[in-house]
C-alpha cells in the first residue's frame, strides 16, 4: 500500500468514497479495496475508478483498519487531496447585489463531527446556498465529517469564516435578514419569515450562539418545545429550521 503523504486525506465507507467520486471536486489518487469485501456494492465506485483511469489497490481488512484507524470503512477507502475551502469574506465580497432568496447557513462553533456532518447533509438537500463555519474553535470539514454526512460533504461548498459578527454586517449590508436559532428567541420559527435573502445561524452544542454573534442577528426563533426536555440537538434543530425556510420559500 502506497504512503500517504501529508497532503492528502483517506476516506472510508462506501457513501463518502462514491460521492467523491460523483462530485468531482478532488483529486482521487488510488481507490483501497479489501479483499475480503464482496464487490456487488462496491461495482459504481470500482466502474468509476476504471473509467477515469484511478489505481484500485487491493489490501485486507486489516491494513484498512489501521489507515483509517479502526473507522466503519465498510471495506472500502480512497487517498484524496484535502477538502478544499475558501475564506467566506471573500465569497461575501464577491456576491452579486440584485441576487435575492439567497439561503446562507452560519454553523457557529459547532465542536461534534456527527453534528456538523448531519447539518451539512440537511443543508445540501434543504437548498442551502452557502454553508459557513468559524475557522477556530469548530469542528472542521474532515473525512469525518464527510461520513457522519454519509458523503453529502462532498457535494458542498463550505467556507471558513475568520470573524463571524463582521461577516454577519457584511451580509446585511447585501440586504441579508439574519436569523439565530436560539432556545429563548423572542419568535416562534413557525411564526419567523424566513423568505427572501436569509442567514440562519445555527449555534454550538455547549454555548450556543455567542453573545457578540448573538447581537447580530436581526432576530432569533426558537422551536416549540414540550414539556419534559429543556432543547434538541443543535443539528436537529438546525435541520427543522432549514426545512421550515425551505417549505416557506417554495410557496413564495
Amino acid at each position: 500500500m502506497s504512503k500517504i503523504k501529508p497532503t492528502e486525506e483517506i476516506l472510508c465507507g462506501i457513501h463518502p468514497v462514491r460521492e467523491a467520486l460523483r462530485a468531482g471536486k478532488r483529486k482521487v489518487y488510488a481507490i483501497l479495496v479489501s479483499k475480503e469485501r464482496s464487490k456487488p456494492r462496491l461495482a459504481e465506485i470500482l466502474e468509476c475508478a476504471r473509467e477515469r483511469a484511478i489505481p484500485v489497490e487491493i489490501t485486507d481488512a486489516d491494513s484498512l483498519d489501521s489507515i483509517t484507524e479502526n473507522a466503519r470503512h465498510q471495506g472500502v477507502a480512497a487517498r484524496v487531496s484535502s477538502f478544499a475551502m475558501v475564506r467566506a469574506e471573500g465569497i461575501v465580497k464577491e456576491m452579486p447585489e440584485r441576487v435575492s432568496d439567497r439561503f446562507v447557513l452560519v454553523i457557529e462553533t459547532l465542536e461534534d463531527p456527527q453534528n456538523l456532518g448531519a447539518l451539512i447533509r440537511t443543508a445540501v438537500c434543504a437548498g442551502v446556498d452557502y454553508i459557513m463555519i468559524p475557522k477556530e474553535r469548530s469542528a472542521s470539514p474532515s473525512p469525518a465529517v464527510s461520513r457522519a454526512s454519509a458523503g453529502a460533504m462532498e457535494h458542498a461548498d463550505i467556507s471558513l469564516i475568520t470573524n463571524t459578527a463582521s461577516l454577519l454586517r457584511q451580509l446585511k449590508t447585501l440586504g441579508f435578514w439574519v436569523a439565530g436559532l436560539d432556545g429563548q428567541g423572542e419568535t416562534p420559527l413557525f411564526e419567523a419569515d424566513l423568505k427572501g435573502n436569509l442567514v440562519l445561524v445555527v449555534g454550538g452544542e455547549h454555548r450556543g450562539i455567542r453573545p457578540l454573534v448573538k447581537k447580530e442577528c436581526d432576530f432569533l426563533v426558537s422551536l416549540p418545545i414540550k414539556a419534559g426536555v429543556t432543547s434538541l440537538n443543535a443539528s436537529v434543530a438546525g435541520g427543522i429550521a432549514m426545512y421550515e425556510a425551505l417549505r416557506q420559500r417554495q410557496l413564495n
